[in-house]
């Protein structure tokens, strides 16, 4: 069948096509195993071995955290790929999620080799998975169909969902029963995801059946020999580390590795530039994007503390006490996800009700408030920890108030951001300037690591300073962007040179709900 055909008539979803379904629960478990277990790797790497842990410093962990989660969105890039040329959607989505299942499992065994391993596997298995099964979603829908803004709602949903179900099981595990349950608990939902997804997958009706642009026989023989190579040269130098062999330094290898994926990010955009045959019109809507790029990545650098110095600041110096009951650590990263389904009506309505009255606000306008917003953030952990400076575990709601600023501004930012990409990218190379901006998810957690480092609970008298650094920095690159989009909004608004900018699979609307990326 047609890898590109698009089932426009089935309404067997809520409305939607009955392959939503099947992409929609294998999202949310997949999600439940990725942030469930993702909220526990600081606290397991800094807690002791009689607490079951590893005992790694505070730099050192939230380096390897900055490290593994840029990597998941890196490794996006060559999974998409896979999946164009030799896989299809489905076969790379179904080969992705058994990988993160093993990943989870390894993970679940007290071993300090196995701790690593399964972090790789999990890595490798989401770059498979996680674009494939995204790109899926928009295959399900003609380009002229209405029903796709409420289909990417749906979807959006599912993935705050799982990872609402992971920060709460493997949270409330690893408080009861151990940091091996919680991850153990990962395994059993991605288990889950991949078993209704093999018994649901005739819904998809052939959509990512087969690669939609197959290479030639010798072509994929000659690039699956390159992908086994490369595999097993991880595989050697991860056997070489974890016997000795090989130091690595964890603060410098983040170091390293932001500098390495900055200096791609710009090698790319600029490939663009120059053997891109791009017209002057196309330049100017290219350069208003990288405007876009810029604050997202700052935004993620600032925003990608939760999953560490936040969950830190959580358990180490927040009083989690309510009666009887103690908060479990990870319970606080659901914030963001509880307020994300609360608040994206009323953003989509906004920007809508905004547009009626002939006011609609640039990219480059809204990805600033975004990260204007997500910086203020930082001024309440600046007081919130001048008070844990004291002495004394801090209240809770400081919490609450920086994950609903957070919030906040990564509504402004997020579906805007995806929707510059989509809207602004020549059509030809929608696809390519997406794998681009990808790119500022991975800088910004790979800088989020490092910048957690700095944050340690130990030494709190350290941390004010620190957060409020942060938030001057955030502001005044949010008024940098903001004042440069005063400039660039009306190249958002020139027409493309290559025809209807909008089409399957490429398109996700700036109204829409956003979810976890």
């Amino acid at each position: 069948m047609d890898p590109t055909k698009i089932v426009d008539k089935d309404a067997s979803f809520f409305g939607q096509p009955g392959g939503l379904q099947t992409l929609f629960f294998t999202e949310m478990w997949e999600r439940m195993s990725y942030y469930g277990m993702r909220a526990l790797l600081v606290l397991f790497m800094t807690a002791s071995l009689q607490e079951g842990g590893i005992a790694f410093t505070v730099a050192s962990a939230t380096a390897i955290y900055g490290l593994y989660t840029g990597a998941v969105y890196f490794m996006g890039l060559p999974g998409g790929w896979i999946a164009d040329r030799l896989l299809g959607g489905q076969r790379a989505t179904w080969y992705g999620g058994i990988i993160i299942m093993l990943g989870h499992i390894v993970l679940a065994i007290p071993s300090k080799a196995g701790f690593f391993i399964g972090m790789i596997l999990v890595v490798l298995g989401t770059g498979l998975l996680k674009p494939n099964i995204t790109a899926m979603v928009g295959q399900l829908y003609s380009s002229d169909d209405d029903r796709r803004d409420g289909g990417y709602t749906l979807y959006y949903m599912g993935i705050n969902i799982g990872s609402i179900i992971g920060y709460i099981v493997t949270g409330y595990l690893m408080e009861n029963a151990g940091y091996h349950w919680g991850f153990g608990a990962a395994a059993v939902g991605m288990a889950l995801g991949l078993i209704q997804y093999k018994l649901t997958l005739p819904k998809l009706k052939g959509v990512g059946e087969k690669p939609p642009k197959p290479l030639g026989p010798k072509a994929a023989k000659r690039s699956w020999g390159i992908i086994w190579f490369l595999l097993a040269s991880l595989a050697v130098y991860t056997f070489l580390a974890l016997n000795n062999y090989v130091s690595i330094n964890p603060v410098a290898a983040a170091e390293s590795v932001s500098i390495i994926f900055t200096a791609i990010f710009f090698l790319f955009y600029l490939s663009v530039f120059i053997f891109g045959k791009l017209t002057r019109d196309e330049m100017k809507r290219l350069g208003a994007l990288f405007l876009v790029c810029i604050a997202s990545t700052m935004f993620w650098a600032g925003f990608e503390q939760a999953g560490s110095s936040f969950n830190l600041f959580a358990r180490d110096l927040t009083d989690r006490m309510v009666g009887d009951f103690e908060i479990p650590t990870t319970w606080f990263q659901s914030l963001n996800s509880f307020f994300l389904v609360a608040l994206s009506p009323f953003f989509a309505a906004l920007w809508i009700n905004l547009s009626k009255r002939m006011i609609n606000p640039s990219y480059g306008f809204k990805s600033a408030i975004g990260l204007i917003i997500m910086a203020t953030g930082f001024i309440v952990m600046f007081f919130a920890s001048q008070a844990a400076a004291s002495g004394m575990k801090v209240a809770p709601y400081w919490l609450v108030a920086v994950y609903f600023i957070h919030t906040v501004g990564e509504l402004c930012l997020s579906p805007v951001a995806l929707s510059a990409v989509s809207k602004l990218s020549p059509k030809r190379m929608a696809g390519q300037m997406m794998g681009i901006f990808v790119l500022t998810y991975s800088i910004g957690n790979v800088v989020a690591g490092r910048i957690a480092g700095g944050l340690n609970p130990d030494d709190p008298q350290a941390m004010p300073e620190l957060y409020w650094t942060i938030f001057l920095f955030g502001v005044s690159v949010g008024a940098v962007v903001f004042v440069l989009a005063l400039f660039t909004r009306k190249w958002e608004k020139l027409a493309p040179d290559d025809g209807e900018d909008e089409h399957p699979g490429a398109v996700i609307d700036a109204n829409e709900p956003v979810g976890k990326p």
